[in-house]
């Protein structure tokens, strides 16, 4: 049985990931539902995963990656800097130019008026789980399975409170436990195609590859300072998304350091 390439590597191992977020949800169909205080505990945890991937799996790989290229030393930060801004750009300008809503602060976006309130959300999870599933598709891109299983598993252990705080969102609009989880789970499966897209995108044209690594960096690190760390501060557990930042930090350093 031959490998799997690349890409396909980064397609499975994104639809993995985006998989856990039914997984996440799937108390909600039981009436199992957290105190607000654990679910921004969780939360907390999912930023401190994204933002040690965004380092240590992806912008410090990006510089490796610059630095094989370019003599000049100034050359591989520039290059990194830019892609990172590039990538943080990208995402708030689809958060400005899409119709979206948030669970807490509303409409965002362009009057959108004809749109059911249901797709609303689903284009706000759109929004956020997109880079996710890219930054794991260029992983597995740049570096086959030592690059990608590192941030595959990072990125699905985050995305479980994720589908467990949209669909306790849903429960809270009205939707029947059924139709959240079935929403929740749905809004993970972008995350293979962004990550179908990374991994073409670095396989075919390797010069590429620290422009994809930290633009997918910068996209989750507006995702996690425009969405996740702003929701788990909102109803007075800052302690305990802290802490739980802090857990998901180290645990995604350690997987990193072991499995890359």
């Amino acid at each position: 049985m031959e490998p799997l390439s690349p890409i396909m590597l980064g397609f499975f191992g994104s639809l993995a990931a985006g998989s856990l977020t039914a997984v996440g949800a799937i108390p909600v169909l039981f009436g199992r539902i957290p105190s607000r205080a654990t679910r921004d505990l969780s939360l907390g945890f999912a930023a401190g995963v994204m933002l040690a991937a965004s380092f240590f799996s992806l912008i410090i790989p990006a510089l490796d990656a610059a630095e094989l290229r370019y003599e000049n030393a100034a050359a591989p930060a520039a290059i990194v800097c830019l892609a990172i801004l590039f990538g943080m750009g990208a995402v708030a300008l689809m958060n400005e130019k899409l119709p979206h809503e948030h669970f807490s602060t509303g409409r965002e976006g362009p009057e959108a008026a004809s749109l059911r309130r249901v797709w609303l959300f689903i284009i706000a999870i759109t929004i956020h789980n997109f880079p996710e599933g890219l930054a794991v598709g260029v992983g597995f891109g740049a570096d086959g399975l030592s690059g990608g299983m590192p941030l595959a598993i990072g990125i699905g252990l985050q995305n479980a409170p994720e589908g467990l705080a949209v669909a306790v969102s849903l429960l809270g609009e009205g939707y029947s436990k059924g139709r959240a989880w079935g929403i929740a789970a749905l809004t993970g499966m972008v995350e293979p195609i962004g990550g179908l897209i990374g991994a073409g995108i670095i396989t075919f044209s390797q010069p590429l590859l620290p422009w994809g690594l930290a633009f997918a960096a910068g996209a989750m690190l507006y995702v996690i300072s425009h969405e996740i760390i702003p929701e788990t501060h909102r109803s007075g557990h800052q302690n305990k998304a802290t802490l739980g930042l802090s857990i998901g930090l180290v645990i995604m350093l350690f997987l990193d350091v072991w499995l890359g």
